[in-house]
């Protein structure tokens, strides 16, 4: 029986390196081309083969890279599939996942930042694939994506952290339904004595209600800050990276009971995520390259409530209905820019909703269009998204 790694990805690929102790691999992905004799092998032996040579009676367990979605005929085929997760449960370490829709890279990066002292080690969707992680470490942080809960059958987490659920990657899941039960699905696989700190709105879920672990809902960051004895005024961080920042500290003070915000103040946002710059004419524009989903956007906007702001707008909407996010819009004065592959799209809500936009097509154009609609009465007053 042969071991299968569905594409050749970053986490498929360190598993090919780095687990060679029980044989090769053999390794599927669209690329490689149909052997016509023996298969082409990688640099460490593994056999690089074409997904319609995969024999589902010949294989004894399957790891998908976790971009691959629940349609592909691989995974159709697979009968012993399982995570990256569920292949490194022999780790006999703490483990903390960080999961949700925003938030969990820099929530994992300010975790890290926080619990390095005491051993941890930082991977999962972060960009460190478990394989390469030290199984010495006492801690491992994971940032864990959806696709990769969505696959994981039996491992689970010492500490779950779960910030809120909005509409995302709903053209992989299929529907929203699916994209919570795979965020909420750890719960029902955590032990006695494990805790899980997850949004109130699903304290009256059925995986909440069926946990054996410790489970901690919260409202908001204030909600967090009081039962945890934590003091605002002391944390410099502001919204949305409050709630990354508060949610860090209550994992601390749940492992060590301390909770110290000196040192996590020390933690540096990386750029592109609501990065400021003001230019020469004191004119604040705001890079946040980073927010990819609808949820995002709105979070970045609360920043700026009560001034003129100047958006940029587009990208791929991963399926989402963005109604909701342009009913947000209404609370703002707002001046949207469209570009990008949604242009039409945004041009349209934009009209359904009452909402000013140009058509720009490309960055350069919605740049140069804000540079001449950005008037002398805004200066240090409002915010362009780019």
């Amino acid at each position: 029986m042969k071991k299968s790694l569905f594409g050749y990805g970053l986490t498929t690929r360190a598993i090919a390196e780095h687990c060679q102790k029980d044989g090769g691999w053999e390794i599927y992905d669209d690329k490689f081309e149909i052997s016509s004799g023996a298969p082409k092998l990688d640099e460490f032996g593994n056999a690089l083969l074409n997904p319609s040579e995969f024999d589902p009676a010949a294989s004894e367990l399957e790891i998908p890279s976790p971009g691959f979605p629940p349609h592909h005929e691989l995974v159709r085929k697979a009968r012993n599939l399982i995570s990256e997760y569920d292949y490194f449960d022999d780790y006999e370490g703490l483990k903390i996942w960080i999961s949700g829709t925003n938030g969990k890279t820099t929530t994992t990066k300010m975790m890290q930042h926080l619990l390095e002292r005491y051993g941890s080690q930082m991977g999962g969707n972060v960009g460190v694939p478990l394989a390469k992680l030290d199984k010495s470490a006492k801690i491992w942080v994971l940032e864990t994506s959806s696709f990769t809960l969505h696959y994981t059958k039996h491992a689970c987490p010492d500490i779950y952290v779960l910030l809120a659920i909005t509409p995302d990657h709903l053209s992989w899941h299929g529907d929203f339904a699916e994209y919570e039960r795979a965020k909420l699905s750890p719960l029902l696989a955590m032990r006695e004595g494990s805790v899980a700190l997850i949004p109130r709105v699903y304290e009256s879920s059925a995986a909440a209600q069926n946990s054996l672990s410790r489970i901690i809902c919260y409202e908001d960051e204030a909600d967090l800050a009081q039962k945890f004895g934590i003091d605002l005024g002391e944390i410099k961080f502001r919204t949305p990276f409050l709630i990354d920042a508060l949610l860090t500290l209550c994992v601390e003070k749940i492992l060590f009971d301390r909770c110290d915000a000196a040192r996590l103040n020390d933690f540096v946002i990386e750029g592109n995520k609501l990065e400021e710059l003001t230019d020469a004419r004191g004119r604040v524009w705001v890079n946040d390259t980073k927010a990819t989903n609808i949820d995002a956007c709105a979070q970045a906007l609360k920043r700026y409530a009560g001034r003129k702001i100047h958006l940029i707008l587009g990208g791929d909407d991963k399926g989402v209905d963005l109604h909701p996010l342009f009913a947000e819009f209404k609370k703002y004065d707002l001046q949207i820019y469209a570009i990008g592959s949604n242009t039409d799209k945004i041009m349209f809500l934009c009209d359904e909703y009452g909402l000013s936009c140009v058509r720009c097509e490309i960055l350069q154009t919605a740049v140069s269009e804000i540079s001449k609609r950005y008037r002398d009465a805004d200066f240090k007053k409002s915010g362009a998204s780019e």
